[in-house]
């Protein structure tokens, strides 16, 4: 179908149900391909998900800094020599 345009967007809070599928490639060496499904929780319609699932580029700024700062200064404190 036809792209209705562009939306900026939150990311959708979903996640997958992970299964994994045992293949072979032409070489006969195992791989395992991702599979399973998909589980949409959030049914915004600010979301990437929803802008998607009605035919519009979703953009979504992200940002990441998983960053334990709480630890920091008790790491500080550890004798690494």
């Amino acid at each position: 179908s036809k792209i209705k345009g562009i939306k900026v967007c939150r990311q959708a809070n979903a996640s997958w149900v992970e299964e994994f599928d045992k293949r072979k490639n032409p070489l006969g060496q195992e791989y395992y391909w991702l599979t399973g499904k998909f589980v949409n929780k959030d049914k915004g319609e600010d979301t990437d998900e929803w802008a998607l699932n009605q035919n519009y580029i979703s953009i979504v700024p992200v940002k990441f800094d998983l960053t334990a700062h709480h630890a920091i200064q008790d790491l500080n404190e550890w004798n690494f020599k």
